[in-house]
């Protein structure tokens, strides 16, 4: 019978492969490698043998993949094993109190740990956590046995364990999960109810008969354990396929491309993926399996999907199963990527439109590097041309600024995590108008303690707040081919109110929101990004020769001097924003009477569609405040007159006023419009602002033509501008 996957080549690796490969992965002289063989046939001790098998790979020098701290050391995997340990003695003791509350054998009571995730398939590296599933018989349920506060439920008994902390129950998430520390091991806890009385140690829960009957939490939860063990079965060389899904999910944090939940791949979809090339290359040494990769999905046509093996179906069970032909939701996804373990399903269901398109950039990327550095040459492999970090900051000259605040840890943890899991929504409503690239990590300054002098008075409110940050720039014209029904003609002047609004609306639309947790979405230029930021992005570090610190980064935790915290982060913006005022006011009187009739125009009767602006922010424009107002209203005018100051000082003064601010560059004009893009919060907003980039961005149309159509229409004009306006003020 042929395979399901016909390899492409069955040919072993030449001396060169071997070479790339040795550069690639080191020694590990640790309790997971082998003794090196000995030409006689013995095996001493002692002697640390590489996870590359075969001849030129003993070694103990330093290479890649050790330099980058991808390994644990041997104190921390002895650390892993005896948590895991203690965790399964501590379920075995919680079950055997649920069977003598239900009346059931206790004797006979068993629960079991099983583990998946990176730590099943072997590519942790230091600090991860441990992806595990509790199997329980069909008498402890999830509701009342699992989690709760009752002295009989796991989650409080967890609680009294000496060595647990920063427990947290999510019992809404898809997948129900305690997650915890144990011992400093971070631990995520799921639960399977099994429609079993009785738990066999030898249970293996790759059988589809363990599914029968379960309900579809427990399902999900154990797809997990599933999914890992099928994807090693389906590998033919384990120990390659790991040292290539180390180097992938490296570059893929360095690219800004590891992140399920924002749209991008996240862990196990890279295992599938790297899998799938070892079963094209069954005897590919890493190497050979990295340089494939890329060769392979570069020029991938999405969205045909990545299977390993054929899909499963039990009618018996009836479990819902991917399939296009079928099922109509399956035919909108865009990137499939299918779980090979019974049922199987989308793995990479978030991917966008904008997702996908800076994948397939870097899948690119990718290629044309491995073709420069993997060619016939002396020296090392350069493989840290292929994982240099993206230069994001660099790469853009408009940012949207998420920023995501609470009053205190716990309500933080909760918040962020809701507001990063709904963060895909608004890259994927926005990219519908222009290109979206997120960066998947959060970037979270130093909290201060309470009453700390950091620039607030003592005894003031602590705020903890993180940043989300996503490049803008504007949406590529397809590639008209004769095959097209239509051409799209990139937008020119772009509304992003409605992607706005839609997010803050569903994002604070969530059960358990309660009062301080709060949202902020601003449009930021590049050289307005706050500096510690800049500072903590991995690529400013690798260049600073701080690696470890880098590390600290990709995990969204940068290092920043003691003291420094939310509050220095908001002085530093407050201090941009007086700069930005005082450059306003330097265009002098003419600005200012062009900025009152635009402003009156806008609340008055002019255009129908105009923006309502207040009287107070009115009489602001024209220059002074109506008696009586207040302090609030001030500062809220205030800062209208600041954006609409900015947002004017691309057009320039009219003619003939003789003011010499026109005479800047165009990059300076543009830097000077820098204002909120929208304030998703519990005050006003803005009213409305600019987004532009001169002489890159075309001033063309909007709308959809036929392709016969298409060729007759003239050529855009090469100067012009994006425009991002807020009609209205967002509903909070």
């Amino acid at each position: 019978m042929a395979p399901f996957i016909e390899p492409i080549s069955n040919s072993g690796p030449s001396p060169l492969d071997l070479k790339q490969s040795r550069d690639l992965e080191q020694a590990r002289p640790s309790a997971v490698c082998l003794p090196a063989p000995q030409a006689d046939g013995a095996q001493p001790t002692g002697q640390p043998h590489s996870l590359l098998t075969g001849p030129g790979f003993v070694g103990d020098a330093l290479q890649y993949l050790r330099d980058q701290g991808l390994f644990e050391s041997q104190e921390e995997a002895e650390l892993r094993e005896e948590v895991l340990g203690r965790l399964d003695s501590l379920v075995k003791q919680w079950i055997r109190g649920v069977a003598a509350r239900q009346g059931q054998s206790v004797e006979d009571a068993n629960s079991k740990i099983f583990t998946f995730g990176s730590f099943r398939l072997g590519v942790h590296g230091p600090g991860a956590d441990i992806d595990t599933l509790c199997v329980g018989p069909n008498y402890a349920s999830r509701e009342y046995d699992f989690f709760g506060e009752e002295p009989h439920c796991l989650q409080a008994v967890l609680l009294q364990t000496p060595g647990i902390t920063n427990l947290r129950a999510v019992t809404t998430a898809y997948v129900p999960v305690i997650e915890f520390k144990f011992c400093g091991i971070s631990i995520d806890l799921l639960y399977a109810r099994l429609s079993i009385p009785h738990i066999r140690e030898n249970l293996d829960v790759s059988a589809t008969a363990t599914l029968r009957h379960c309900d579809e939490q427990s399902v999900r939860s154990l797809n997990g354990c599933r999914v890992t063990d099928t994807i090693l079965k389906e590998v033919a060389d384990v120990a390659h396929f790991r040292a290539a899904l180390r180097f992938m999910k490296l570059w893929a944090e360095r690219r800004g491309v590891y992140s399920n939940v924002t749209g991008y791949l996240g862990g196990v979809n890279w295992a599938i993926l790297v899998a799938y090339i070892c079963k094209l290359y069954p005897r590919g040494v890493p190497s050979v399996i990295i340089s494939r990769f890329f060769k392979v999905y570069s020029d991938w046509r999405w969205p045909t999907p990545i299977l390993l093996r054929p899909i499963e179906r039990d009618t018996s069970l009836g479990l819902a199963v991917w399939d296009p032909r079928e099922n109509p939701r399956d035919r909108m996804h865009l990137m499939p990527i299918i779980t090979p373990a019974y049922p199987c399903m989308n793995s990479s269901y978030n991917v966008s439109d904008c997702t996908l398109t800076v994948m397939a950039e870097e899948f690119k990327r990718g290629n044309a590097v491995c073709n420069e550095i993997l060619g016939p040459r002396n020296g090392t492999t350069e493989w840290a041309r292929l994982t240099e970090p993206l230069p994001f900051f660099d790469g853009f000259k408009h940012f949207l600024q998420v920023e995501v605040l609470a009053p205190t840890k716990e309500e933080f943890e909760s918040w962020e995590g809701w507001v990063h899991s709904r963060m895909r929504l608004l890259v994927r409503s926005a990219g519908q108008m222009v290109d979206v690239r997120p960066w998947p990590k959060a970037f979270k300054a130093q909290q201060p303690a309470a009453g700390e002098q950091n620039g607030v008075e003592s005894g003031a409110p602590v705020v903890y707040s993180c940043l989300y940050y996503m490049g803008l720039s504007k949406k590529k014209a397809p590639a008209y081919t004769p095959y097209n029904q239509a051409m799209i003609i990139p937008q020119s002047k772009v509304d992003l109110t409605g992607p706005v609004n839609e997010f803050a609306h569903k994002v604070k639309e969530w059960d358990l929101r309660t009062p301080g947790m709060d949202i902020t979405v601003r449009h930021l230029l590049a050289k307005h990004v706050p500096e510690w930021v800049r500072r903590s992005w991995p690529g400013a570090q690798a260049q600073a020769g701080a690696p470890a610190a880098a590390a600290a980064a990709v995990g969204g935790k940068p290092p920043l001097p003691a003291g420094a915290g939310a509050a220095a982060a908001v002085a530093q913006q407050q201090q941009q924003q007086q700069q930005q005022q005082q450059a306003a006011a330097a265009m002098g009187a003419p600005l200012k009477r062009q900025l009152s009739d635009q402003s009156m125009a806008a609340s008055g009767g002019g255009d129908a569609g105009g923006v309502a602006v207040p009287a107070a922010k009115r009489q602001s424009m024209a220059g002074g405040l109506r008696p009586g107002t207040s302090d609030e209203e001030a500062v809220a005018v205030s800062r209208t007159t600041s954006d609409l100051q900015l947002s004017t000082l691309k057009e320039g003064p009219p003619e003939g006023s003789g003011s010499t601010a026109v005479d800047t560059s165009a990059d300076q004009q543009a830097a000077s419009a820098e204002a909120g893009l929208a304030t998703v919060g519990d005050s006003s907003v803005a009213d409305w602002t600019v987004l532009e980039e001169p002489n890159e961005l075309d001033t063309t149309a909007t709308g959809a033509v036929s392709g016969a159509a298409a060729a007759a229409l003239p050529r855009p004009a090469a100067a012009g501008g994006v425009k991002v306006r807020l009609n209205a003020p967002v509903a909070t």
